[in-house]
Parts: structure tokens; C-alpha cells; sequence
């Protein structure tokens, strides 16, 4: 097939550092190449692609201090994939509600993948307006504040195969990967990991809305056994994680996905999240991870993370999350859109 991936222009595809988004897009077009598709990836020029890559902007706005209107770029991103629509059989966004208005009128087959929570006030009339365009979920339970959206499927993320895999060396501390927010809970993992006793490593992105909130509630609570280590990229998370007793994921938001967890399982690591979103889609209770309900159960649950094992988690890892089960679920609807 001749297929368009359009990732947003925020981050290189995949991201230097932090990026959920831009990296699940990176390993299903490199999945899609390696079987045998003609794919163009639409991105920010400091992509890394084996697709062709369209550079509608030469390096992702988050990184380029000039860039005070991160619109425009965009408006051209969706311009230059409407002139050239009619070169692919389907055209596959990863930019929300962006495509809506123009690629509902044109010929092209198009999806849209939703990577973001959709609890959100202003998207029902968006919704409600656009009640036939294709979406794709990326969980069950992401779909629950919009159910009128026409979902064509459900695909969770996969990474490739070898991207992660499990380091051997103990295991002695508690990790903490991602964002630094206060829906990510790191102020829970930093409670948690004192209250069982372990060194807590963070390894976070933190983001200029949330630097209040770092410096007045995380930065107080560093330190005696609690690490920040910054962002980390691909390269350093096998080590990062496979040292870990655990990642900790004590979340209070409804989140989408959570990539964090199939890469905690890539490197056989269970996680202890809280039962939010995606949580009990992804994780396998008592098998890749504990779920529980509340920072206390957390605390209380530890005692079962020895009952583990880090060759099953990697092995339910290559059985539910790699990029080429991934690409298989997205190339059957790309076909059932090809039909209609």
C-alpha cells in the first residue's frame, strides 16, 4: 500500500528525548517499511525515518526557541499533505481533531489515531460535528468520554522487538519514568518508594507549564534515596529499567495508553499502577504488574512483586505489544477503509 503518516511538528519523529506520540508514529512506519510499503512519513526535518520523509518544517518546534506561533507550521503540515493526497491509498493522522474539516472532503481514505485524553469539555461539539470520520483508539477505555465518535478500531501501541530488551544485573531500586506533572503522580511514587524502603530514580521531562509545580511540590521531596536523573532517551532506558524492582505508575488522570508500561515489560519489569484508564488493558494484574486503587494498597500490594517474573513479562510483552502486531491491527483497517 501507499500509506501517509502525519505526526504532529512538536517533536522529531522519534524524539530526541520525551515523546509518546512521535514515537509510537517512528515505530509503525519503520514497521510498515520492513513489510514491504511504500510509506511517507510528513514530519519535523530532524525526523529519523527508513520512509520517505516530507519535511514540512526543518526541526520540531519544541526544541527551536524562534518558534512563537506553533500553528502556522501546522497549517502549512496540513496544506502540503492535502496537494499530494491523491499519490497515497490511505492517508494516516496522528494530529486529534487537525484533519477533520478538509479530509472529510476529499477522495483520499483517511484515519485519524487519537493519542490524547478525550474527557475534555470543548471536543464533544467537535465530535458531534464530525460524527463519520474514522477514528482509532488507542484503548477501550480512552473511548468512554466520547462514545457518538465513529471508532474503527482499538489498536494499542507496540515497540519493536529489540528496542528493549532485559539487562541482566540486580535490581535494587524503583523507577519513575516520563512527565513531571501532577496527573502523572510522582509525588506519590516518591512516597511510596520511602514508605517500602527503596531508592526511587526519576527519570522525567519537565515542562514549562508544570515548573511551578515542580519547584514548589517535587523539589522539597528529593533527595534521601529519591533521584532525579532528567529526561533519558531509547539508548538508556534498557539499563534505566531493567535495574528497577519496579516502575511505578500511581496515576490520577484517565490515561490513553501509557507507553511507559509495555516498555517497563520490554525489559521485564513489573509495574505498580493505579487502577486509571488504560491501566488494567495493558497491564496483566499479578502476571506483568500490581494494580491497585490507592497509594496504600500500592504500599501494601509490594510484597507480591516477588511472586513476578521477569522472563514471563518479557514474554507477555512479545506476545501483545511488539510494533509488528501493531502495524498488522492498523494495515486491517486501512483495508476496510480502502472497501468503503
Amino acid at each position: 500500500m501507499r500509506i501517509a503518516q502525519i505526526a504532529p511538528l512538536h517533536e522529531a519523529v522519534p524524539p530526541k528525548l520525551y515523546g509518546g506520540t512521535e514515537r509510537v508514529v517512528s515505530f509503525l512506519t519503520d514497521e510498515l517499511v520492513a513489510m514491504g510499503h511504500d510509506v511517507t512519513l510528513f514530519a519535523s526535518g530532524d525526523s529519523v525515518t527508513k520512509a520517505n520523509l516530507d519535511a514540512v518544517w526543518p526541526r520540531a518546534l519544541r526544541l527551536d526557541p524562534a518558534i512563537r506561533d506553533p500553528i502556522a507550521p501546522h497549517m502549512l503540515l496540513m496544506e502540503r499533505v492535502a496537494r499530494l493526497a491523491d499519490q497515497f491509498d490511505v492517508l494516516h493522522f496522528h494530529m486529534d481533531y487537525w484533519p477533520f474539516t478538509y479530509f472529510s472532503r476529499q477522495k483520499t481514505p483517511f484515519v485519524t489515531t487519537m493519542h490524547g485524553r478525550l474527557d475534555l469539555m470543548e471536543l464533544q461539539p467537535v465530535f458531534d460535528a464530525f460524527p463519520d470520520v474514522p477514528i482509532v483508539s488507542i484503548s477501550n477505555n480512552q473511548r468512554q468520554p466520547l462514545p457518538q465518535a465513529n471508532y474503527v478500531g482499538t489498536v494499542l501501541h507496540g515497540l519493536p522487538e529489540k528496542l528493549l530488551t532485559p539487562q541482566s544485573g540486580p535490581r535494587d531500586y524503583l523507577a519513575f519514568l516520563g512527565r513531571i506533572c501532577p496527573e502523572k503522580g510522582v509525588d506519590k511514587a516518591i512516597r511510596i518508594a520511602r514508605a517500602v524502603g527503596l531508592p526511587l530514580k526519576i527519570a522525567a521531562k519537565i515542562d514549562r507549564v508544570d515548573a511551578e509545580y515542580f519547584e514548589k511540590e517535587i523539589v522539597p521531596m528529593l533527595g534521601e534515596g529519591v533521584e532525579l536523573i532528567g529526561e533519558i532517551n531509547d539508548a538508556q532506558k534498557p539499563a534505566f529499567l531493567s535495574g528497577a524492582k519496579a516502575l511505578l505508575m500511581p496515576i490520577d488522570w484517565p490515561e490513553p495508553f501509557g507507553l511507559v508500561m509495555i516498555e517497563a515489560m520490554a525489559c521485564g519489569t513489573p509495574v505498580v499502577a493505579l487502577r486509571r484508564g488504560s491501566v488494567p488493558e495493558v497491564l496483566e494484574n499479578g502476571l506483568t504488574g500490581l494494580i491497585v486503587d490507592s497509594e496504600a494498597e500500592a504500599i501494601a500490594a509490594f510484597p507480591r512483586l516477588a511472586e513476578t517474573n521477569a522472563q514471563q513479562i518479557r514474554k507477555r510483552f512479545d506476545e501483545r505489544f511488539t510494533a509488528r502486531r501493531m502495524a498488522e491491527d492498523y494495515l486491517k483497517i486501512y483495508a476496510r477503509l480502502g472497501e468503503q
